[in-house]
């Protein structure tokens, strides 16, 4: 569980792919100890599962799931990510709740800013609008 406010950022150092997965490699300032192994770090507002530390490097494995259902496919070396724990009983929220398991992807066709509003048109696949209601959330990844 996230909260989606985003405070981190990483860099994508490396990625490796096989023919149905990917390895990333994200350096980040954001601190990581062994303990952290095996939890759930959103990145890119989504849920990945980090396996490895070493010093300022994280390492996840994206399966061909994952990548299908989110932007990652096109991730490239260089791209800046965001990065968030997940969140800890006690911890305030800042935001929402967010659970990170990603169904589709989208593109912004039209921003509309309004005073400090930004009204963001958003084309996604027809099939996944039965699941849209007036006043949920969603979440989008920048």
């Amino acid at each position: 569980m996230f909260n989606g406010i985003i405070y981190n950022q990483g860099v994508i150092k490396s990625k490796t792919k096989n023919k149905n997965s990917l390895y990333l490699k994200i350096e980040t300032n954001l601190n990581f100890n062994n303990k952290d192994i095996g939890t759930s770090i959103s990145c890119n507002g989504v849920c990945l599962t980090l396996t490895k530390i070493l010093k300022k490097n994280i390492f996840f494995y994206l399966s061909k799931e994952t990548l299908d259902k989110s932007n990652f496919k096109f991730i490239k070396i260089g791209d800046k990510i965001n990065i968030e724990k997940s969140m800890r009983y006690g911890q305030e929220i800042s935001g929402n709740y967010t659970q990170g398991h990603v169904d589709t992807t989208g593109r912004v066709v039209k921003i509309i800013v309004l005073d400090k509003t930004w009204k963001i048109s958003i084309q996604y696949p027809s099939k996944f609008k039965k699941y849209l209601i007036e006043k949920a959330s969603i979440n989008i990844n920048g």
